[in-house]
């Protein structure tokens, strides 16, 4: 049995917190808002975020950051854009080499860092790891299989956070890329926000088929500018959780995207939605990254212009229907 402070209580965070519950470990869940902790520790239930699931009574609720140091493991769930706050006041209760694992996605604005990075500046005496991979609150809370990926600069640390997380609903696996498991986890969101808003157009199967298919091309492309494996994007963090976010209506990014097809602006779609969509800022962070690159990325280039000039969204299918017409891979015909 591990001792596992999860810092953050959304859909996700909860969801882990009932598994690793279920599984026998000790649970200490950290909530911002004492209404928040409070609310969880009356009913043992995420109403918000995760209705008619219940919270086994083993967890532990606070809103005091102080009680969160001590830990075998502590796991980030805020919205990607509270990581760096909520790590800088987290950072003085916290031991040298302490474990930490980071399961929000997202960029981070201006700085374009990946999640891991961030808590490297705040947290730099800390062993960091990821974990993505295809998991939505909704299911994972329920005990629905699934895998997901744990990425860490060391073997040992990886392999030590696979053993807590790991159970006969949650299969785990481990990689050494961390730079691209977070930014399949993260870009992700950009192509599963435009798959919805195919769905709201009403477009088929066809169409959104070939937006996840070039999505993956485009993530992948990037990741690779920036140093990352190309098989990683061919993996859990990268194809995998990209399928689950671009088709369930679990997805925030998805339902979001579809009220936008459907004609409403970002802003009205996110108040709809009720939760962070974080599709819609690392979009902007993905298409000043691949500018900044040089890196050719249609897709986000025209979900950018949607969501941040007001193009309308038939103006940027056609864009990119009409592109000048190229080989599928970079490689095809050299050696032929």
């Amino acid at each position: 049995m591990a001792r596992i402070n999860i810092i953050g209580s959304g859909g996700w965070g909860t969801a882990i917190a009932i598994m690793l519950a279920k599984n026998g470990h000790d649970i200490l869940m950290w909530s911002y808002l004492k209404e928040e902790s409070d609310n969880l520790k009356k009913y043992y239930e995420n109403k918000p975020y995760l209705p008619g699931v219940k919270i086994p009574e083993s967890v532990q609720f606070t809103s005091d950051i102080s009680e969160c140091g001590e830990a075998d493991l502590i796991i980030i769930a805020t919205p990607s854009h509270a990581v760096r706050s909520t790590a800088s006041v987290l950072a003085p209760h916290l031991k040298e080499g302490q474990t930490i694992l980071n399961i929000s996605k997202g960029l981070e604005d201006k700085t374009h860092l990946t999640i891991s990075k961030v808590l490297k500046e705040e947290l730099p005496n800390c062993e960091i790891a990821v974990m993505s991979g295809p998991s939505h609150a909704e299911e994972v809370s329920r005990g629905i299989p699934t895998t997901n990926v744990i990425a860490a600069a060391s073997e040992s640390v990886a392999k030590k956070i696979q053993d807590i997380m790991t159970s006969s609903n949650f299969r785990v696996y481990i990689n050494s890329d961390m730079l691209g498991v977070e930014l399949g986890g993260s870009l992700k969101n950009v192509i599963a926000l435009s798959a919805g808003i195919l769905d709201g157009l009403k477009l088929g199967d066809n169409t959104k088929a070939a937006l996840i298919t070039r999505g993956i091309v485009e993530i992948a492309r990037l990741g690779v500018a920036m140093g990352a494996k190309a098989e990683t994007f061919n993996g859990l963090s990268g194809i995998g959780d990209l399928i689950v976010t671009c088709t369930s209506m679990h997805s925030r990014n998805r339902r979001a995207g579809i009220l936008i097809g459907q004609g409403k602006t970002a802003e009205e779609a996110t108040a709809e939605v009720k939760m962070v969509v974080e599709g819609i800022k690392t979009c902007k962070a993905a298409k000043e990254l691949a500018d900044l690159m040089n890196v050719e990325m249609p897709i986000v280039n025209e979900a950018y212009k949607i969501l941040f000039e007001g193009m309308p969204v038939s103006d940027s299918i056609k864009n990119l229907m009409d592109r000048e017409s190229k080989c599928e891979t970079e490689q095809a015909f050299l050696n032929s």
